[in-house]
């Protein structure tokens, strides 16, 4: 095997170009694992899944070129909004018909959305003068890896319910669905620990296949767990050819000024900061790791560019508005995705994009992608959610945070249990003086508030801590 060939096998970094064949095979990799929690996001909020799924890659592809193609990233819906969508309806009195959101609602809820890159944008300014020491003391180490655990966490509930179906009585259909689960979370796994070289590096392409696969032999037998898309996604379209069954553009909208659409979603966007924060340490670790197994040293630092990061998402966020999408973030996903694999070309995540764009226009494409079932999406899930949440220990690992400071465990233990708590016991939002907060949100904003209360002895004295 010659050197180009062993660099391959260890991995790429962000400028490292993989032939067309792997590219191509790693883009489809990548907006697979984007899919589910991207597409659920729109259903759960009512807005159009094709538009959903355009709003994202035309996101990311903008997002790659405002940080200059150096920053490997995924731009994706947020479940921190939902909430914040839901109460925005609940005000203006919109409801959901099949499953979608009137589009007048949409229209509002872009109009919030768009505020809401203004956080990320002001937050990603102080961090270009002030520097990125400005955004450490404030998000250290103990702030960003819990963060990071517990956006996995949290979704920790998704990937079971979609894993195992909740019937009272067992059934030749809920047998299956756990099988196909089972089935496709063991395969990526042993996919991931066995396979050496080009296939090593498509464990979750090749676990959703095997899980599809899986489902086909259960359909033979009289059972399908395919799904199918909602007729009304299809109806809404602004452009069909024909009856729509092959091609079909998606339902763009322009937003329409709305103040309390605004109040609703804008504040939300201050707890996609710690997450986007938290996933530039997680790719900072996790290619200069790739890059030490490779003997190179990259050119840039990865999270030098946090300012880039965080202005990005915003402006992104603005994007994914204008044009009908829900507001998002980077994916940890995607970026789970890249640690398995150690592929973090800058090139795969502008294929994947373009995919994603071209995938919202084409019928059959939609269909073929939106009807994994969920069996196999849920086994996925258990694995890349648990990544998330392992990544957020690395991060503190690779930080070399104290665990034996008490101001530390302090932090950590506020974050953990108000993030995963509010969670699991109020559903993801908790209800604080007549406030409903996101559990996420909530749990960073104390855990920020609580380390700078903890530390003004510690800078007092000239001391410093992870």
């Amino acid at each position: 095997m010659d050197q180009k060939q062993t660099d391959a096998a260890i991995g790429y970094l962000p400028e490292e170009r993989p032939g067309f064949i792997k590219l191509l095979l790693y883009a489809i990799q990548q907006v697979i694992v984007m899919f589910p929690a991207t597409v659920t996001v729109a259903l759960v909020t009512g807005f159009q899944v094709s538009t959903t799924i355009f709003a994202s890659g035309l996101a990311t592809l903008c997002f790659i070129l405002i940080t200059g193609r150096k920053i490997p990233l995924y731009y994706g819906s947020s479940f921190a909004y939902l909430t914040a969508i839901a109460s925005m309806c609940a005000a203006e009195g919109f409801e959901k018909v099949d499953g979608i959101l009137p589009t007048i609602a949409i229209q509002y809820a872009q109009f919030g959305i768009i505020f809401s890159g203004l956080i990320s944008i002001a937050a990603g300014l102080l961090v270009r003068f002030f520097g990125k020491k400005a955004v450490e003391t404030i998000l250290p180490a103990s702030i960003t890896g819990p963060v990071a655990m517990i956006i996995g966490l949290t979704l920790a509930g998704n990937a079971l319910s979609d894993a195992i179906p909740n019937v009272t009585e067992v059934t030749s259909e809920s047998t299956a669905w756990v099988i196909v689960a089972l089935v496709t979370l063991l395969s990526t796994i042993i996919f991931a620990k066995y396979l050496k070289g080009f296939l090593g590096q498509l464990p979750l392409l090749l676990g959703v296949l095997v899980g599809c696969a899986t489902a086909g032999i259960m359909y033979a037998c009289g059972i399908n767990l395919f799904r199918a898309v909602p007729a009304a996604a299809l109806d809404a379209s602004i452009w069909k050819l024909g009856d729509g069954s092959i091609f079909a553009v998606p339902a763009f909208s322009l937003p329409k000024v709305s103040w309390t659409a605004v109040a609703a979603i804008m504040p939300i966007a201050i707890a996609t900061i710690p997450e986007s924060t938290a996933h530039m340490y997680q790719l900072d670790i996790y290619v200069n790791d790739v890059a030490r197994k490779k003997g190179k040293k990259m050119k840039y630092s990865l999270i030098d560019m946090l300012d880039r990061n965080l202005i990005g998402d915003g402006i992104c966020d603005m994007i994914s508005g204008f044009v009908g999408g829900p507001a998002g973030t980077n994916y940890g996903e995607n970026i789970s995705t890249m640690a398995i694999t150690k592929v973090f070309s800058v090139p795969v995540l502008v294929a994947a994009a373009i995919i994603a764009m071209i995938v919202s226009f084409f019928t059959p494409l939609i269909q073929i992608i939106y009807g994994i079932p969920l069996a196999v999406i849920g086994g996925l899930e258990i694995y890349l959610f648990g990544a998330i949440a392992a990544q957020g220990i690395a991060i503190m690992i690779e930080k070399k945070v104290d665990m034996f400071s008490s101001k530390n465990i302090a932090v950590i233990a506020s974050i953990m249990i108000i993030g995963i708590g509010g969670n699991y016991a109020f559903g993801g939002n908790i209800p604080l003086f007549g406030i409903q907060i996101p559990c996420i949100a909530g749990a960073a904003i104390f855990g920020i508030l609580l380390n700078l209360l903890l530390s003004i002895g510690e800078r007092k004295n000239g001391k410093t801590s992870n």
